[in-house]
């Protein structure tokens, strides 16, 4: 048997692994590394953070990034070489990381990495009769694990395309496994550049789980900020947003796309939702003239409105149930009241009540799907919740690269 495959096997019959999830999003503020220690698998899968940190992105990483980023047209030798690259790039963030962290390479037994997306392009958003649904993350798993010295498991998303989904969002399988309980209904909203939830019936019954976008969370406004004032990259504390008043013209035109009538589950990301969608609907509403600050207040009203829209479309059939954000839209203080305000009944908290750090829940969903993949028969036990929705059998998820 070839070493590889006997180490893991060895991996696959160990009682816990010491897992690193990363996780890079849409945001491009900076990596995601969470050190985990997952114990079992399946059902029986516990998760202890050791160490956390998001390490910021330079704005040479953000400049490289932002010039493929959901963009149609770009330059296939820049998309080749970032492949590598950004591979190479996580591969020297980990190992800054262990030495901080005073842990060696050898201790860790698997990297999950997500990859950087730079696009994703659903076939209700290309409508091309002939292509599938489609997503591209970037970010070479071998360069990762040979720079590292550990094996990583990546690229988790096509699989699920390959089964008949969209491949978003991935949420579901970590929030069904770390989260559910059978106390209380759960909704797991997570705000990142676009807005996912994953709604977790107190029933436990795997058939009645569901993940899906529902919007927009924080791409929108921070395109507008990154446009409109120099060296920012976001509205810290709400600070503009809070200055202005919600057009109710402009906030009608922004819903008015057959995205937000579309049935659940679905996908979307900023190939529709972008400035270029803003601008179109200022035209139509002809608010062209508003204020920065009333065009922001009116952007988080928009997202606010669509995450409230979907948890009250998701809850409709139960009579009580808690909300838990995370992700970077949590730290959006006028985004987070707006939609309390609509939640008069649930007080709406973050991860951290289920001891979970809000911000690094995502990566700690990717080490959970890491794990199943070397670890887990679980996925033709738990059926669609193992992949999310959508998709015409369950299937394990990642690809494996040794470190040699």
């Amino acid at each position: 048997m070839h070493k590889h495959i006997e180490e893991l096997h060895r991996l696959g019959s160990k009682s816990e692994r010491l897992i690193i999830g990363l996780m890079s999003g849409t945001s491009l503020d900076g990596l995601d590394v969470a050190l985990c220690r997952i114990a079992g698998q399946g059902p029986d899968t516990s998760v202890d953070i050791l160490n956390f940190e998001t390490v910021p992105y330079t704005s040479d990483y953000r400049e490289r990034v932002l010039s493929v980023f959901s963009i149609r047209n770009v330059d296939l030798q820049t998309v080749c070489l970032l492949n590598a690259w950004i591979g190479l790039h996580h591969g020297r963030t980990v190992n800054a990381c262990l030495d901080r962290w005073g842990i060696l390479a050898t201790d860790i037994d698997l990297i999950a990495s997500h990859g950087q997306t730079i696009y994703h392009c659903p076939k209700h958003l290309h409508q091309l009769p002939d292509y599938p649904s489609a997503t591209l993350q970037i970010g070479d798993g071998d360069h990762l694990a040979h720079t590292v010295g550990v094996i990583t498991c990546s690229d988790f998303r096509q699989k699920h395309l390959a089964a008949g989904g969209e491949g978003a969002p991935l949420a579901m399988y970590g929030d069904y496994l770390v989260f559910s309980s059978a106390n209380e209904n759960r909704v797991m909203l997570n705000i990142g550049g676009i807005a996912n939830l994953t709604w977790l019936p107190s029933s436990l019954n795997s058939k009645d789980v569901l993940s899906t976008d529902v919007g927009t969370g924080n791409t929108l406004m921070d395109a507008f900020i990154q446009q409109h004032y120099d060296g920012m990259l976001f509205d810290a504390d709400s600070e503009i947003a809070r200055k202005g008043t919600v057009s109710t013209a402009l906030l009608a035109a922004l819903k008015a796309h057959k995205f937000f009538s579309r049935g659940f589950p679905k996908t979307i990301g900023p190939e529709l939702f972008n400035l270029d969608y803003l601008d179109r609907a200022k035209q139509v509403s002809s608010t062209q003239a508003l204020s920065s600050e009333d065009q922001l207040a009116t952007l988080s009203q928009f997202s606010a409105d669509s995450i409230v829209q979907a948890i009250r479309n998701i809850t409709s059939q139960v009579d009580s149930f808690s909300i838990y954000s995370s992700g970077g839209g949590i730290h959006n203080p006028l985004l987070m009241d707006n939609i309390q305000q609509q939640f008069a009944e649930t007080v709406i908290q973050t991860t951290d009540a289920l001891n979970i750090d809000p911000d690094a829940k995502e990566a700690i969903v990717f080490a959970v799907l890491a794990n199943e993949c070397v670890a887990g028969k679980v996925v033709s036990e738990i059926g669609d919740a193992a992949i999310g929705a959508a998709v015409a059998r369950p299937v394990s998820m990642g690809k494996i690269s040794f470190p040699d």
